[in-house]
């Protein structure tokens, strides 16, 4: 080959380069740090200076006076997220069935005083493992069980509920949602100053 042709060729693989390897990511870098500094470093949120949890990666939470993460299937430990993926158990798989059984069993006997149906994100594992959302309508189910645990009135904590909810302007958009995270910081008060409140 010439070197009319391997010179272009490797001027070319050079500026792609720089461009596409240093030149891009440190603009891109620059702006997300320049105006979105809390997202462009994972969302997470200290406590004391050292990072606690982040509000992408969702958590297991079993304490009566929290609310509850969906389940999450990851291996060895709910919400691995060195192990992020679902159970892959279809519908009439007889493990789901029975895991969707144990659950609601284990909802009902926490929450006995709420007798409407069991939003089914209560029921059922993300694909991640990892969500860190549930509905609208599985936070507010869990309301009587966390203001009984806590002492508080229903419609106190269901205000703190429907505060925190993100509800989309269009029903194409999704349907309501709630970060569980950040309810349960709602719930035991001020969020850290460093943590806005429009993710």
């Amino acid at each position: 080959m010439s070197t009319q042709v391997v010179r272009p060729l490797l001027s070319l693989f050079a500026g792609l380069s720089i461009f596409t390897g240093l030149a891009y990511p440190a603009l891109i870098t620059a702006v997300a740090q320049t105006l979105w500094p809390f997202q462009a470093n994972g969302s997470l949120i200290e406590r004391d200076g050292k990072p606690q949890a982040s509000l992408l990666i969702g958590r297991s939470f079993t304490d009566p006076r929290d609310f509850w993460s969906r389940p999450s299937a990851t291996a060895e430990k709910p919400y691995n997220a060195l192990a992020s993926g679902g159970s892959n158990l279809g519908a009439n798989n007889p493990a789901l069935i029975e895991a969707v059984r144990e659950r609601a069993s284990m909802l009902r006997a926490s929450n006995p005083s709420q007798t409407e149906a069991i939003p089914i994100d209560l029921l059922t594992a993300s694909a991640s493992g990892l969500d860190p959302e549930i509905s609208l309508a599985a936070a507010l189910w869990q309301v009587p069980r966390v203001a009984g645990a806590r002492g508080l009135p229903p419609a106190q904590v269901a205000a703190i509920v429907k505060r925190v909810a993100v509800v989309p302007t269009s029903r194409l958009l999704g349907e309501a949602r709630v970060n569980v995270q950040q309810l349960n910081d709602a719930l035991a008060g001020p969020p850290p100053a460093d943590k806005p409140a429009d993710r």
